[in-house]
């Protein structure tokens, strides 16, 4: 690439926007933004409480979206390559502010740059409100703890709350791996490593082999994107370790589905087999807005792996039997499913009935317990760790 042109894109944007980037991105911030959107020929927009608002009136030309994104690519070499990159990702920190997730994709030929908000404080179970039996499913010393749900939907933090947990309460060796690097954990308790996809590692399965040879105890892998990944992980777990990851699936039982569908149809029940002997815990969630209008709130399925559940799996004819014994399994394992947690969250006042029934799985029945709202349901069990994950 021309550099006199680089140059000149990078200062054409910084003349039509002095200081203007980190102005908008401190603005939204303060807002209480998620998401932060640039995109050319469209104004700077927010992902506030769910909606996507606009932040400016001034349009963005290609030529100040693009001196953006070179803003915001770290790599030199990568700034170099910028004519020819496609979807690109990183982190970038704002000093005060926050760090950022950072997306750059190419739409209609222009650049596009989508920004997740990271705080700069790592996330507790209690900062945000989650069951306190995940306590317990942090806690436990090896296998495969998944947590899943759509995009944006907060697999991040919760998955840093598991970290933050365990780091204050264990002396440990947690491995991360991540696309990009997020939460930054220091050492607490235990001694944190975390390395980052495309710059300290390769890809995920290089990285989570190496980091067995690491002397990890746990390991958290961003993504459980493909069967190499996964067999690596159940590998990992059969040896003794945690491994904490996440799957972009909206359920616990679609969440067991996709992961044997991974494997090849020959390979299927091994993968199962394996997999019912490892699986400790689910978690999924939903985000859901909070009924006084200010942010949104975890609704969140949990199953954990304790009685019939490694047969249900290995067996697939029972496997889509897993939410009932979720529902049915509440007061002795702290179970829950998305249905019980929201009317329990609708009765409780957090949201409404209205945003209980549009994000409920069974629509009809979960209106049918909010209707009124006369009474607050009961709390979900929080049985010990010995109760959930017995000793072998």
């Amino acid at each position: 690439m021309d550099e006199g042109k680089s140059r000149g894109s990078r200062s054409s944007g910084q003349m039509a926007h002095p200081g203007g980037i980190e102005k908008v991105i401190k603005a939204a911030v303060d807002r209480g933004a998620s998401d932060v959107h640039i995109k050319a020929g469209d104004v700077f927009r927010a992902r506030i409480d769910g909606q996507l608002v606009p932040l400016t009136k001034q349009r963005l030309t290609p030529e100040q979206t693009k001196a953006i994104a070179l803003r915001l690519i770290p790599s030199e070499e990568d700034q170099e390559r910028i004519d020819w990159l496609r979807d690109y990702d990183c982190s970038w920190g704002m000093p005060g502010v926050g760090r950022f997730r950072v997306n750059i994709l190419r739409q209609r030929s222009s650049f596009m740059i989508v920004m997740r908000v990271i705080p700069f404080d790592v996330p507790s179970f209690d900062s945000l409100n989650l069951p306190v039996v995940l306590q317990a499913i942090a806690s436990t010393e090896q296998g495969i703890v998944l947590v899943t749900g759509p995009a944006g939907s907060g697999k991040s933090s919760t998955m840093a709350a598991m970290v933050n947990h365990i780091n204050q309460t264990a002396q440990r060796h947690i491995v991360t791996l991540e696309s990009p690097i997020e939460f930054l954990h220091r050492d607490i308790k235990s001694s944190v490593t975390q390395r980052e996809v495309g710059v300290d590692t390769d890809d995920y399965r290089r990285g989570l082999r190496a980091a067995l040879r690491q002397d990890p105890d746990v390991l958290l892998v961003g993504d459980l994107g493909d069967v190499a990944v996964l067999d690596t992980a159940i590998k990992a777990a059969e040896t003794g370790h945690l491994v904490i990851s996440a799957v972009d699936t909206p359920d616990v039982v679609t969440t067991v589905h996709r992961l044997i569908g991974m494997a090849a149809p020959q390979d299927q029940e091994g993968i199962r087999a394996r997999l019912s002997q490892t699986l400790r815990a689910i978690v999924s969630q939903r985000l859901v807005p909070r009924a006084d209008g200010h942010g949104r709130v975890a609704a969140i399925e949990i199953l954990i792996a304790t009685g019939e559940v490694p047969d249900m799996i290995r067996d697939p004819e029972r496997t889509d039997h897993l939410l009932l014994y979720v529902a049915t399994s509440r007061e002795q394992y702290g179970m829950q499913t998305f249905d019980q947690h929201l009317v329990e969250l609708a009765l409780a006042g957090t949201i409404t009935a209205e945003a209980a029934g549009a994000a409920a799985t069974n629509r009809a029945e979960v209106e049918a317990q909010t209707s009124g709202l006369r009474r607050r349901a009961p709390a979900p069990s929080t049985a010990s760790l010995s109760q959930i994950f017995p000793p072998q």
